[in-house]
């Protein structure tokens, strides 16, 4: 291939291990030289030569059927998946929702099966195993802070506060006064971060008793809801801390005789697919799914070429539908 190319042997490794330094003169050279020839690099040998496995871990904390139910998670993985396509990298999904998932996720990973792993969902109280994949060295970038590891681990992050206020802000603006929230996960960044952005913009407004929490999931999207209603009849809005609870609420109130908008506000975060085919349509906080999937890929490959890990926050944007 050196010959073909008209480079040296030291520039082709470069080039078919994705590696820096290279002139693009020389990677066309190389490049167009593997086209004539058609030639397929042995992946067993470049493993051995580099000593990585090229391969990541998708690593997700939850339990299998949250996979399934919450779209968000199908979203990263695939954006996660495309952007390591183009370096003919692939990914490979783990579940780690269980104390024996965790400790089969991190023999494997410390292992060497994997270069590195994109952390998704992590809780505080329940990350224990994210100590020994530190120990181990092994590259590790999270989405979402990482609590309890922030200064540990980097990471890819939506701005949750604002995302929230800005929620609020517009629920206000459009005249609603009694405006209760289900929050999310109080162990996850994402939990936290919104139900303080929602406390922040209440400021002096804040009621307790207009606070319910939720797990992200339907099922408690549909118990907080009715538990709202249950302890503030009045209430004229509900910002739910991610849509498939908005879904929920939706439900609820459907069931109970309240119109949306026109007597209750519903509003969500995330701007995942169900989102637009709610009836009404659900005015949420678009995350950039997308694009924190490939930060976490530009930045997790960082750290396996030997920089700092770095963390990146990314603004959420409000989306107005008929919901609110």
């Amino acid at each position: 291939m050196a010959r073909e190319s008209g480079v040296s042997r030291g520039t082709v490794s470069r080039v078919l291990n994705g590696g820096h330094w290279v002139s693009d003169d020389a990677r066309v050279a190389v490049e167009q030289a593997i086209k004539r020839t058609g030639y397929r690099p042995n992946p067993h040998a470049r493993s051995l030569a580099t000593s990585r496995a090229n391969s990541i871990a998708f690593l997700l904390t939850e339990s299998q059927d949250r996979l399934f139910e919450d779209p968000n998670f199908s979203v990263l993985m695939r954006g996660a998946a495309e952007a390591l396509a183009e370096r003919d990298l692939p990914l490979v999904l783990l579940m780690a929702g269980s104390d024996a998932e965790q400790r089969r996720a991190t023999e494997f990973i410390s292992g060497g099966h994997v270069d590195g792993a994109l952390l998704v969902s992590s809780h505080r109280g329940r990350e224990g195993f994210l100590a020994d994949l530190v120990a181990a060295d092994v590259p590790v970038i999270a989405c979402g802070i990482p609590l309890g590891y922030e200064r540990k681990i980097g990471y890819v992050t939506v701005d949750d506060v604002d995302g929230a206020r800005q929620m609020v802000a517009h629920l206000r603006d459009s005249g609603r006064r009694r405006i209760a929230t289900i929050t999310g996960p109080a162990d996850t960044s994402g939990g936290i971060g919104r139900l303080e952005g929602y406390r922040a913009e209440l400021g002096e407004d804040f009621d307790p008793t207009l606070v319910v929490e939720g797990d992200y999931s339907r099922a408690s999207g549909v118990r907080g809801m009715r538990e709202l209603l249950r302890r503030a009849p009045d209430l004229d809005a509900v910002f739910a801390s991610n849509d498939v609870m908005a879904s929920g609420a939706l439900e609820v109130l459907r069931e109970a005789g309240r119109r949306v908008p026109e007597d209750v506000a519903v509003a969500g975060f995330d701007d995942a697919p169900i989102a637009s085919r709610l009836e009404p349509g659900l005015t949420t906080m678009r995350q950039p799914f997308d694009r924190v999937a490939h930060e976490m890929v530009r930045l997790l490959l960082d750290v396996i070429d030997g920089r700092v890990a770095a963390r990146v926050t990314l603004p959420a944007e409000l989306v107005v539908r008929d919901s609110a």
